[in-house]
């Protein structure tokens, strides 16, 4: 337990400053600094970017996925980010700490909430929502799970990666690491995609309208898949 919990760093006007968010912000600035490079220096490769994460997010979601790329495709460049930085020593990966996957998972609770009623306006949503509406209790216990599953797939993958990679260690310290770094990287980007998909999956449920019953099923099957 010692290895996941959170370990203060240093106290900012009383408040404590964890190893955990002292990584987050090293991994906010390098992300920005790569993005202004790329912008000024090599804006083709940063338009690459741009359009794969487009083109996946929008076969997942069924519709274009340009308005919603800022908001998910920093999901998936930052949990990318910290799962590879994490290889660096002294970089903490933010997700080891169950705050974080839990803060990301509540971010994308209440952006269902914002992008469907900014698209459908707060009553045709909630109306929406559930039908007949006395079951809109249950709808809204049914995403407060999801949220919930949201979170404990992030953290609980992330550190059976860890446990998995501390064993190796231990029984083929000589041979383990670079073969295990690379297994980090790729599993970690892995669930970077996870999560991004599922985030895109739940928006566009939250999006759609009831006469989207294709899409709909998409969207359903889109998540069994990412599951």
């Amino acid at each position: 337990m010692d290895a996941v919990t959170p370990h203060v760093m240093f106290y900012l006007f009383g408040i404590p400053v964890t190893d955990t968010v002292t990584s987050t912000w090293i991994i906010m600035a390098i992300l920005a600094l790569i993005a202004w490079y790329l912008g000024k220096k090599a804006p083709v490769a940063l338009e690459m970017v741009v359009d794969f994460l487009h083109d996946q997010l929008s076969d997942v979601m069924g519709i274009s996925a340009m308005s919603y790329l800022p908001f998910l495709g920093t999901f998936f460049l930052f949990i990318a980010a910290s799962n590879v930085l994490s290889l660096i020593p002294g970089v903490t990966n933010p997700t080891r700490d169950l705050n974080t996957p839990a803060a990301l998972a509540l971010v994308v609770f209440f952006s269902v909430y914002y992008w469907g009623i900014r698209k459908k306006g707060v009553g045709r949503y909630f109306r929406e929502l559930a039908d007949p509406i006395f079951l809109l209790p249950f709808e809204i216990i049914g995403q407060l799970t999801r949220t919930l599953s949201l979170t404990l797939r992030l953290f609980g993958n992330v550190i059976s990666v860890d446990l998995i990679v501390a064993i190796l260690l231990m029984l083929v310290p000589l041979i383990a690491p670079s073969i295990l770094a690379a297994y980090g990287a790729i599993t970690g980007l892995i669930q970077a995609y996870i999560f991004t998909v599922l985030a895109s999956v739940y928006v566009a449920a939250g999006v759609a309208t009831v006469d989207e019953g294709e899409q709909d099923e998409s969207v359903d099957d889109a998540a069994h898949s990412a599951a």
